[in-house]
């Protein structure tokens, strides 16, 4: 037998890629995997065409994968009302052609159908060979419009089994103009042979650990189970699998960032640190900040890199857990930064830190945006020398211009504001072989469910306790001028005595159209409202986002010096806001703003000695807002509101960071969830890079779920 004919077509019938050249040598002939019938294009035409192109339906592998949204009830004969749409499962009983008498119609088709209720003509039209391919006795799914008289005019149609509609339901498809639902079902069903086609990623072992059924078997139970059980069934196993990816993408990423290069070790005794928590401190630190740091410590005293994130409770003291590690790094005589998504919050941070460190021999430093040329040359400088120890700042931290001389610990604030390349920036700060401890902070409680998927690279720790002293805050849910007046007096009450108040508008200016019934109240207009009103025997200040540099510093300057009484803003003081005598927080459209964004500007208040109150102005059945009138804690809250969003909204969540996903629900799948994190760690403590032959599959469906196999997940 001649030799086979080597051509460089790829080991899979794809062109780019050499086959073995020993294959050459035996002289043997070859026979290469033909390519996946999966791999087939849609044999579709005219609108259906455009309609899968919009829905991204180009292969046969992408029209199985585009699973069904639901199962919804099918309608029967009995029920069907006069002009009602409706989706039905009959069989065919007897079917004929009907000529029509306009010149160039193709002739009708009338079908006598029925199920269990009664009997009726079906009506399809142009299309004259399906009177030899729904025979008596098929069953099909009809979709049209009922004309009465037991008629029914057919749009769109699928032939089915007793099995697909065994509960006497149909899956409902997404679908788009020109592609319908059923012709979906119609689509699919054709495709059913071609399930074997579909490899699976799964172990064998993994998957009869949790006796879940293959990938094809999943599938198919999805589109054609017999019950809303099998269904089930078959999507919790395709939920498994997409979550075992995110997890397999996060704890890779971990596993690589802590094998790769290496932190310096802060092993040496403590010296700052300890005067500084044996006596340095204004307050008692709390159980929850006492056990964060003593974690701190022992990671940052490892040359494996910290990746930590610390979620704190909002006043729960984040920022001494973070200025410890900063000490930490300082008093071994290397570069710590904390860097803050913005101005009004580094320049926060920067002042509370100056507080904190009261009178050791430490030099700080602010670099932002707004620093002076003067001033930003001399912080490069001392920071490229090595002089400066500890900087306080906003992106401008990791600008190509600035040099840290031994860069070794960086705290990221509110992280999630910050992208994959800016985190990436800071770690590129770090002497060359080497890579900084790094400790993300967030004030947004994050679920458990949302922490594995957004965050399940990082180390966690939580912070739940507040500090002694901190007054419970009552939050009213309000509406009316009749409780809008009370408010403002509450306001006023609080304002004799010495207090400050927060108003709060969900925009900075009104629309250019004027104010109108429907529209949100301006932060603008409501501060020379209220100067010029309400509160006109007060000092009122406003501060945004748009305003100058310097009008926002001067503003807020004179609110945390006790110089203005009345703080009109936007949610720019949702973070790092810290006046302790600011007593009352009055929020104008709460319906506009997120439970975790409420909460945040929420805790605002009740940061000093005196009892405080938010005001909530919004819809009074809202459910968002009864949960913030009803409830402090900010992890409860996180939860309740996950649970109110399901998974429609909730990967949409701005802290999450995690694009939706197709087939899991959360927090419902929260089980499955943790299996699949349980499976993804045993997976990579015996196989971090996923070559093992039983991870073969698992690499691939990871490359092709996440793009990247390098980078695991998009951060």
């Amino acid at each position: 037998m001649a030799a086979a004919r080597i051509e460089n077509t790829g080991p899979r019938g794809f062109a780019g890629s050499r086959r073995p050249d020993n294959a050459e040598l035996l002289g043997a002939p070859i026979r290469w995997p033909r390519p996946s019938l999966l791999e087939a294009e849609l044999d579709l035409t005219g609108k259906a065409a455009d309609g899968a192109a919009a829905l991204g339906l180009q292969t046969v592998g992408d029209l199985l994968d585009h699973l069904p949204r639901a199962r919804r009830e099918a309608r029967t004969v009995a029920t069907l009302a006069n002009g009602e749409a409706a989706t039905l499962v009959v069989e065919v009983r007897a079917i004929t052609q009907r000529p029509v008498r306009r010149r160039g119609m193709r002739p009708l088709v009338e079908a006598t159908v029925f199920d269990e209720t009664g009997t009726m003509k079906a009506t399809f039209f142009n299309q004259p060979w399906l009177a030899g391919r729904y025979r008596p006795g098929t069953r099909v799914v009809l979709h049209g419009k009922y004309e009465g008289r037991a008629s029914f005019r057919v749009s769109h149609h699928a032939i089915t089994d007793e099995a697909a509609a065994g509960d006497g339901a149909v899956p409902h498809y997404a679908a788009t103009d020109g592609l319908s639902s059923t012709q979906i079902f119609a689509i699919v069903s054709g495709a059913r042979p071609l399930l074997g086609e579909l490899t699976d990623a799964l172990p064998a072992r993994m998957r009869a650990g949790h006796q879940m059924p293959d990938r094809a078997a999943a599938v198919a139970c999805v589109h054609f189970g017999e019950t809303a059980a099998q269904t089930e069934a078959g999507r919790r196993r395709l939920a498994f699998e997409e979550l075992l990816m995110t997890q397999l993408g996060l704890l890779r990423r971990r596993a690589r960032r802590r094998g790769g290069d290496p932190a310096v070790a802060l092993c040496d005794e403590p010296s700052l640190t300890g005067r500084w928590l044996a006596g340095g401190l204004p307050f008692e630190l709390t159980g929850d900040q006492r056990s964060a740091i003593r974690t701190v410590d022992g990671e940052l005293g490892q040359a494996i890199p910290m990746q930590r994130l610390l979620m704190g409770e909002v006043g729960s003291g984040k920022t001494v857990v973070a200025l410890f590690a900063m000490l930490r790094a300082a008093e071994h005589g290397r570069q710590a930064v904390l860097m803050a998504p913005t101005e009004t919050l580094a320049e926060q941070h920067f002042a509370t830190i100056q507080r904190l460190v009261g009178g050791e021999n430490l030099t700080l430093a602010l670099l932002t945006g707004s620093t002076p040329a003067a001033r930003r040359a001399d912080i490069l400088g001392k920071l490229g020398s090595g002089e400066l120890l500890v900087a306080i700042g906003t992106h401008a931290l990791i600008e190509p211009t600035v040099e840290f001389a031994s860069l070794t610990v960086a705290v990221v604030d509110e992280q999630h504001r910050f992208g994959v390349r800016q985190r990436a920036a800071l770690d590129a700060k770090a002497p060359a072989g080497l890579v900084p401890h790094v400790l993300h902070m967030t004030a947004t409680p994050i679920p458990r469910t949302l922490a594995l998927c957004a965050h399940g690279d990082l180390d966690q720790s939580r912070l739940n306790e507040l500090p002694r002293g901190r007054q419970a805050i009552e939050t009213h849910l309000a509406g009316g001028e009749r409780e809008r007046e009370r408010a403002y007096e509450r306001i006023r009450e609080e304002l004799r005595r010495g207090r400050q108040a927060f108003v709060v508008c969900p925009l900075v200016d009104e629309p250019d159209d004027g104010p109108s019934a429907v529209s949100a109240r301006a932060a603008t207009a409501e501060y020379e409202r209220l100067a010029a009103g309400e509160f006109a025997d007060f000092r009122v200040v406003l501060l945004h986002g748009q305003l100058h540099h310097r009008d926002k510093q001067a503003a807020m300057a004179a609110f945390a010096a006790g110089e203005a009484d009345v703080l009109v803003a936007t949610s720019v003081v949702e973070v790092g806001i810290d006046v302790p005598n600011a007593t009352v927080m009055l929020i104008e459209n709460a319906e506009r703003f997120g439970i975790s964004q409420l909460h945040q500007l929420r805790g605002r208040v009740g940061r000093g000695e005196h009892s405080s109150v938010c005001l909530l102005f919004g819809p009074k059945g809202s459910q968002r807002l009864q949960a913030l009138a009803n409830h402090t804690d900010g992890f409860e809250l996180a939860e309740i509101d996950l649970e109110m969003r399901r998974e429609g909204e909730l990967i949409g969540t701005r802290q999450s960071g995690i694009s939706e996903f197709r087939v899991a629900r959360l927090p419902g799948d929260e089980e499955l969830l943790e299996w699949a994190r349980s499976a993804a760690a045993e997976v990579i403590a015996a196989d971090p890079e996923l070559r093992l032959p039983e991870h073969v599959l698992l690499a691939d469906a990871l490359a092709t779920a996440h793009g990247s196999v390098d980078l695991g997940i998009p951060a």
